[in-house]
């Protein structure tokens, strides 16, 4: 019966590909400023709904809507880059 070949001695074991760059964590103040964020951007609009569009900044009329969004977002962007 014939035997078998083997293995090539010289061929070398799988190594894993390095990482071009390694991930950093994030600064201390990353999440509690996008929880802050989105806790303001919140309270934001329920105090606009709740004071019947009076505050928090009258002069802005239905753009503060739009505030308390945009902090809602900024917030909710620095989630996906929390690590």
């Amino acid at each position: 019966m014939p035997e078998s070949r083997g293995r090539d001695k010289k061929a070398a074991a799988y190594t894993q590909p390095q990482r071009s760059k390694a991930v950093e964590p994030n600064p201390t103040w990353w999440a509690p400023t996008f929880v802050t964020l989105m806790i303001v951007g919140l309270l934001w609009i329920v105090v606009y709904y709740v004071t019947e569009y009076r505050y928090p900044v009258s002069a802005l009329g239905a753009w503060n809507l739009g505030v308390g969004f945009v902090l809602l977002l900024a917030g909710f962007v620095m989630t996906m880059r929390w690590r």
